[in-house]
Parts: C-alpha cells; structure tokens; sequence
C-alpha cells in the first residue's frame, strides 16, 4: 500500500482535532493522519519500538514539517497520561492482544464523548504467527458495543498480499 491507499482507507473516518495513533510504527497512519487533519490537527503518535518512532519523526519531518505532532516511546497498555483526544486511531496495532475488551476500555477513557475510534486491521478472524489476533469487519461490528462504542460503520477495504483484504471502520465513543 502506498501513502495515498491510507488516506483512502481512513478518510471518512477523521474529524479535525487532537487525535492520537496507538501502535504507531514507522508512521505510515500517522501520515495519513497529518494528511487529513492538516496544519491546525494535534497528533500523539505512541509506540513501543522507539526506532521505528525515530524513523516516523525523519519521514514526517520531510513530509508534513508543519505537523504537531508529540511522540511518546511507550507500551500503549501502561498507565500514561493524554489531553482528552477527538479520536484515537489504531492501524494493524490492536490485532497483536488477545484481550481486546479490556485494552479497548482504556484506550476509550482517552477519547472524548462523541469523538472517533477509527480501526484498521486485516478483515479475518484466522491468526497467525505475524498477525496472532486479527479481527475481521463482522467481529468488530459485534465486539464495539461490548467495548461502549457506538455507531459503527466500515469506512473501506483495501485488497492485501498477505492476509486477503484491509478493513476499516469507525466507531463513535
């Protein structure tokens, strides 16, 4: 996929304001984010592996140098500290945990009401040794109200060499 194939897949998902990227990576979503949400958006752009967060400042730096964006090297998982968030998006991050319930919970105290968790993974329930928990679009449909969200609805599919197909959702706090 290249950078315009993100955008596509979680465009109709974004609203302006303080977003944040849980498992964000190298940054390829975050990208698409700062993209979308343009020179007045705030990102926070989380992840655990702090090169990959190295290379996703390098590549933001020469793509989008007016972006605001804040990255924290840390386990989404621990206890931490974020302003209250418009919405929170998580790109091929959420299919690595088991207990999606409780990490939902509080990932969704972040968000503010009314604001948007935006999902994106690849749209099958079979795991595998790279992608040990995946969940396809019927399983996110069924688990988001379990987890408080509201209003949820698939954004796109994207085809995937690896696993079928990408899916992408929102879903209201």
């Amino acid at each position: 996929m290249n950078h315009t194939d993100h955008v596509n897949l979680i465009r109709g998902g974004i609203i302006s304001g303080t977003w944040a990227d849980f498992g964000s990576g190298t940054g390829a979503f975050t990208l698409a984010l700062a993209d979308l949400l343009g020179k007045d958006g705030v990102i926070y752009s989380i992840d655990k592996d702090q090169a990959a967060l190295r290379e996703q400042e390098s590549a933001m730096q020469a793509r989008f140098p007016h972006a605001k964006v804040y990255y924290r090297h840390l386990d989404f998982r621990q206890n931490f500290q974020l302003p209250p968030l418009d919405g929170v998006l998580m790109a091929n991050s959420l299919h690595f945990y088991k207990d999606k319930e409780a990490l939902l919970a509080t990932i969704r105290a972040f968000i503010r009401p009314g604001g948007q968790f935006v999902l994106v993974e690849y749209n099958t329930d079979r795991g595998n040794q790279w992608v040990p928990h995946p969940l396809s679009y019927h399983t996110w449909s069924e688990l988001a109200p379990a987890a408080g969200f509201r209003r949820t609805s698939l954004l796109a599919t994207h085809p995937s060499r690896f696993r079928g197909e990408f899916c992408s959702a929102v879903s209201e706090n």
